[in-house]
């Protein structure tokens, strides 16, 4: 089956968070007018000054031009009011947190407003696509199209299959994807799907080292990259994620696969503590101006 994207499809994106305005740019660099919807007006002001910069700087490397960059930003259209924002679109894609009942509700008020054939995608890193569709009154029309952070940088898009998830839906997602320049890959609904469950553990494995005091973690990231060539190491990684993010993924893991995936103490003292990571300038390593502070990092055992 060789689906197609329509004429000037709609793209609407509920969330102005991280991932939210990532997915909102990389929509509008490729053309289609895309509506930002977020309840708050500070979040929406926010992710238009980061979109703005993202496209200043693809600008300033020579990948935009003025004309294109333009283009883009007048494409993105910030919403305050949900119904305005998805009526009418031929996809919207959910990226509230990784919690079961907020995305539940965000996809009962979206249901209540798309059109019937309309794809409404959910950016879950690991929470069951199937429980989540079950609250729509049309749940074949939903499936799960998880993007990674930064979003205009990173290439892969999983898009995954839930129990009643239509077949052309999933080659609709699959053209989506392709539209926007990334690579799909197809998963059946698993807790954690792929990239999750592997990072999820990796992450947390760091942390009970870092925990017990193995290494520092500058030394445990310098291992990863450097020993087995991830670009990022794994406690880098869950700041730049969010370690209350990354907490709730390895929660639902360890309620849904067990022991292994049990949340290691250290990650709950830091969300309790607030240190969750770049997004507030402190999680394992401190920020100044989204850059890491050199030394920054937690020593083994503290």
């Amino acid at each position: 089956m060789n689906a197609s994207i329509p004429d000037g499809a709609k793209v609407t994106v509920v969330g102005a968070g991280i991932m939210g305005r990532g997915i909102a740019h990389a929509f509008a660099v490729r053309g289609y007018p895309t509506v930002l919807f977020d309840v708050k007006g500070a979040a929406l002001d926010d992710a238009l000054g980061n979109i703005r910069k993202i496209v200043s700087d693809a600008v300033g490397l020579g990948k935009l031009t003025e004309e294109k960059a333009a283009r883009t930003l007048s494409l993105i259209t910030p919403a305050g009011d949900l119904a305005a924002a998805a009526t009418g679109s031929d996809l919207v894609v959910e990226t509230a947190s990784e919690q079961l009942a907020v995305k539940i509700d965000i996809i009962r008020s979206i249901d209540a407003v798309v059109a019937a054939d309309a794809i409404v995608a959910t950016n879950t890193s690991a929470l069951s696509i199937t429980e989540i569709a079950a609250a729509s009154a049309r749940p074949g029309r939903i499936a799960g199209m998880h993007f990674f952070n930064p979003v205009h940088k990173m290439k892969l898009v999983e898009i995954i299959r839930g129990l009643a998830t239509e077949d052309d839906v999933v080659e609709r997602l699959k053209a989506w994807s392709d539209a926007l320049g990334k690579t799909s890959i197809v998963v059946n609904e698993a807790p954690g799907f792929t990239t999750s469950r592997m990072s999820a553990m990796l992450g947390n494995e760091a942390m009970y080292m870092l925990e017990s005091g193995v290494a520092s973690a500058e030394d445990i990231d310098t291992a990863l990259r450097l020993g087995l060539g991830h670009p990022m190491g794994p406690l880098e990684l869950g700041d730049m994620t969010g370690w209350d993010t990354r907490l709730a993924v390895l929660q639902y893991l360890h309620q849904s696969l067990g022991e292994k995936f049990r949340p290691c103490p250290l990650i709950a003292k830091m969300v309790k503590s607030g240190r969750t990571g770049r997004k507030v300038g402190h999680g394992v390593y401190r920020y100044e101006n989204g850059a890491k502070l050199p030394g920054s990092g937690l020593l083994g055992g503290n």
